[in-house]
């Protein structure tokens, strides 16, 4: 097991651009045309400017297809080789949770019926608790216990979610955030679930679909190997523009996922479902197999506890899920700043987490995620920067007609991709600049991250409030987001 530290953020958008630099030599070296001269041009009439009019050659178009094809087909091939490999590991101690394993072990064996509990961790949720715990209990398959989990609440958290009949636990000392209340919420809870006790966390600000519960039991119920069921989230209404783009984000990302089969990437912190048995062998492995401490479900260091337990069940050999049928709706982010907080939390704590886990085989996929967004960086910049260079040095627009198809195309993608999001969605991909907007927005949270985790930048936590009226307020209570400072 790696620890890379501050070099995580070096690693990984420099091997990005090594790999742009790379292709662009290949392209240069190929691309020449000496009958082919470049159009000129002054750039604010002091420096020359050339540019080829002429669209890259059918030799160059293929090679570069060839490679991005090579590189989407040997991640996905990679992945499902490791994962197949992890399925079919008999080696308790080095994958106690494949199922393999766990079919065995459980052979012949009646857990009881299938149960579940309900976590809730929630800091002065007062404007959101009523409405996730009552989505809760409208559910086709009714949770035998809903516990709100309050830590250090100073509002009408406790008294909202005892008047809506469930239980209340209260965090004693609490210092370290969601991850350290609900790490002492399991400890009481744990001891006494069998393996068909299922345990779900799910945010306070999130409601499930109906059907969520059901769904998911009878996927745990149909596969005593699964381990863990997440949820497949999508945004609430409202919150203007800036709300609409990250409800068509959301949708893309449920789409890839039904396109995977389910397959996970990171198991949502809105809502997922876990065995016991998947919970209590993470605690036993933190400190050896595992990063953390012995005995903690959650990593009490990691920005993003969603992302590190789903590293840590699958270096353990788990299975997990994100089935069609189990959706949640979960807030958006209400300002630009709060959303710059919120992704510039979810992007350090994915780097950090790998540069504790290191380059294993179960991370591979993830390390692959990151280059991949920071060469999608590198080129989105590059393009953009190279549309403005030519609109102020040319004296007139030049028009080509194989990026001019190639958007169309990207275009009509985006529009498809979003399309059960309905019209609004559908317009505002049609419009293409307004999510370049803000594709280069996440692009700048995404470089953002990378420098201060590699100049060692600490993060530190602030709070953001969701009124009923969609408005936000910074205070100390909400949503948990990140800062970093020096």
């Amino acid at each position: 097991m790696g620890r890379f530290h501050r070099a995580i953020g070096v690693v990984v958008f420099g091997s990005a651009v090594l790999g742009a630099v790379l292709l662009g030599v290949a392209v240069a070296l190929t691309s020449p045309d000496a009958r082919s001269r470049p159009t000129h041009g002054a750039l604010f009439g002091i420096w020359k400017i050339a540019y080829a009019t002429q669209a890259p050659s059918p030799r160059v178009m293929l090679a570069a297809f060839g490679l991005a094809l090579l590189f989407a087909a040997g991640v996905a091939f990679l992945e499902r080789r490791i994962g197949n490999r992890d399925r079919r590991s008999d080696l308790p101690h080095d994958l106690p949770l494949a199922p393999k394993v766990v079919m065995r072990e459980t052979r012949g064996v009646y857990a009881g019926p299938v149960t579940v509990t309900v976590l809730i961790p929630a800091h002065n949720e007062e404007s959101c608790i009523g409405q996730t715990i009552r989505s809760l209990q409208a559910q086709s398959h009714h949770p035998e216990r809903i516990v709100v989990v309050a830590d250090n609440c100073t509002d009408g958290t406790v008294a909202i979610a005892s008047a809506c009949g469930v239980d209340v636990f209260t965090t004693r000392g609490n210092e370290k955030k969601k991850a350290g209340a609900l790490n002492q919420a399991l400890v009481e809870i744990l001891p006494d679930q069998g393996d068909n006790d299922l345990v779900m966390v799910m945010d306070a600000d999130t409601t499930l679909d109906d059907g969520f519960l059901e769904a998911a039991c009878r996927r745990m119920t149909d596969d005593r190997a699964l381990m863990s069921v997440g949820g497949l989230f999508y945004g609430e209404e409202g919150k203007g523009l800036l709300g609409q783009f990250q409800r068509n984000e959301y949708t893309r990302y449920a789409r890839e996922m039904k396109r995977r089969r389910g397959r996970v990437f990171v198991l949502t912190g809105t809502a997922s479902m876990f065995r016991p048995r998947a919970l209590r062998s993470v605690a036993a492995h933190r400190g050896s197999l595992l990063p953390g401490v012995s005995g903690d479900v959650y990593d009490t260091l990691a920005l993003t506890e969603d992302n590190e337990v789903t590293l840590a069940l699958k270096c353990l050999g788990g299975l997990m899920v994100s089935p069609a049928h189990c959706t949640v709706v979960t807030e958006v982010m209400p300002t630009w700043q709060a959303l710059w907080a919120q992704r510039l939390r979810w992007q350090r704590g994915a780097l950090e987490n790998l540069g504790e886990y290191g380059v294993l085989p179960q991370t591979f996929r993830y390390w692959a995620q990151q280059l991949g967004i920071g060469y999608g960086v590198l080129a989105l910049s590059s393009y953009l920067v190279l549309i403005l260079l030519m609109v102020i040095s040319l004296d007139s627009w030049v028009w080509f007609p194989f990026w001019l198809g190639l958007g169309i195309v990207f275009s009509i993608e985006r529009v498809v991709s979003v399309w059960k999001g309905g019209w609004r969605a559908r317009i505002l991909s049609a419009t293409l600049f307004p999510e370049l907007f803000y594709a280069m927005f996440l692009n700048l949270v995404y470089v953002k991250g990378v420098l201060d985790i590699s100049v060692g930048s600490q993060a530190r936590w602030k709070h953001v409030v969701a009124t009923p009226s969609g408005q936000s307020e910074n205070s100390g209570s909400g949503r948990r987001h990140v800062e970093v400072s020096e």
